[in-house]
């Protein structure tokens, strides 16, 4: 999923306007990039814990982005820190560690699809601490969203293998929910307190400010050091979760930024329906296995993100 910094809330809708290639090319990148995350999570898995992987994959991308935090870390007012800091922490930090956990027993199919409620929650906290209003195609999406979720995790879940390249366990679904909870808590807050600076700062900044208490807790506080030096596989798993983090976080945040200038934003936003089918894609071809109740689950939630961001 990319950095909550880059997630667009529904409520920003541009003008209609004429789509060029290359954003259509960019849109299609992205969409690969950030479905992909989930299969490279999967990997990390099979050597680290859930607290390495997500550990590592917060103080990999922290140093990727050090440069640019160290040169905007002076020109960002004070005041706005504290804002940066819980963007960091709820939308960041916390999400690296429950996305992690959750695919400790969840497929990484599944765990795409779920990131879609990002868009609904953004929403959700939006109105209930922005003022943002919410139309009744909107409250029908949400509804839908929450229907969805429970489809696939109480429903589609039952039954299935207990195993990460199953999906059973379907509840560890929460987690991502937690997690999407807290992008949308993050984005809200980056669009009503850090408005007027530009992605690439708050993006470093928030980095910056969490990257050192990740790096503390992963070389201090875990085995992360003792698997590189033993665990056969250790070094390809690494490989996958710098991946991860390089990619995820860095390049997907450059060209998203692209993006959005080279189209609208809610042309931008609607990579959240493609990401899933990255996913799902993955998952299968990695073997993971899918039913009927799957498939219904995961269409009302897109159902109800599509009319989230469709409503106006």
């Amino acid at each position: 999923m990319p950095s909550s910094a880059t997630v667009v809330p529904a409520a920003t809708i541009a003008p209609a306007q004429r789509i060029p290639a290359s954003a259509w090319v960019l849109l299609v990148v992205l969409a690969c990039i950030w479905g992909t995350s989930f299969i490279l999570m999967k990997k990390g898995l099979e050597v680290f814990s859930a607290l390495e992987l997500g550990a590592a994959r917060v103080s990999i991308a922290a140093l990727v982005l050090l440069p640019f935090g160290l040169r905007h870390v002076r020109r960002v007012e004070r005041g706005r820190f504290k804002y940066l800091l819980l963007s960091g922490v709820v939308g960041t930090f916390i999400p690296a560690f429950l996305f992690a956990y959750a695919e400790t027993k969840l497929a990484s199919g599944l765990a795409g699809v779920l990131n879609a409620l990002t868009v609904v929650f953004t929403l959700l906290v939006g109105a209930l601490f922005f003022r943002q209003r919410i139309t009744p195609l909107r409250a029908l999406g949400i509804g839908l969203g929450f229907v969805g979720t429970v489809v696939l995790m109480g429903l589609g879940g039952s039954g299935g293998s207990a195993t990460p390249t199953g999906l059973g366990n379907a509840w560890y679904g929460l987690y991502i929910v937690l997690a999407t909870m807290g992008y949308g808590v993050s984005v809200n807050v980056i669009k009503h307190q850090l408005h007027g600076l530009p992605s690439l700062a708050v993006t470093s900044l928030i980095l910056l400010l969490i990257g050192g208490p990740a790096l503390i807790f992963l070389f201090g506080f875990t085995d992360f050091l003792t698997k590189l030096s033993n665990v056969p596989g250790a070094w390809s798993a690494l490989g996958y979760i710098a991946l991860l983090a390089f990619m995820s976080t860095a390049v997907a945040m450059v060209l998203f930024n692209k993006l959005i200038q080279e189209s609208t934003a809610l042309f931008a936003s609607s990579n959240t329906y493609l990401v899933p089918i990255v996913a799902l894609g993955w998952g299968v071809l990695d073997g993971e296995t899918i039913n009927l109740l799957h498939c219904l689950g995961m269409i009302i939630i897109l159902g109800g993100v599509f009319m989230v961001n469709k409503a106006k």
